[in-house]
Parts: C-alpha cells; sequence; structure tokens
C-alpha cells in the first residue's frame, strides 16, 4: 500500500468519524450516516489496498 493512499483512507476514516461524532451531538441523523459511509469507504480503500499488495507479494 503506498503510504499516500493509506494516508488518504485514514483520512477518510478520521473524517467520518468526527463527522458521525457530531452528529451524535446534534442529533441529526444525516450526519450521522455520512459520517458512518466515509468510514466504510475507508475500509475498502484499505482493503483494497491491502489486496493489491498481497498479489504484489505473490508476483515478487
Amino acid at each position: 500500500m503506498s503510504l499516500t493512499d493509506r494516508a488518504q483512507a485514514t483520512a477518510k476514516n478520521i473524517e467520518g468519524k468526527v463527522q458521525e461524532a457530531v452528529g451524535d451531538l446534534t442529533g441529526d441523523p444525516k450526519a450521522q450516516a455520512e459520517g458512518k459511509e466515509k468510514q466504510a469507504e475507508a475500509r475498502v480503500r484499505h482493503t483494497i489496498e491491502n489486496v493489491k499488495e498481497e498479489v504484489k507479494k505473490m508476483i515478487d
């Protein structure tokens, strides 16, 4: 996984957690859902990059 991709996925995860927390505090279900969505996107990005890394190891 490239450092840039990992950083972007981690930033997206943090952004999602913050947005979800703000939604929890304000009682805004839309913000909560959007925060959870960003966290899910970050998990998918991490998974894709992990698969790429494993494939690269198998090829090398």
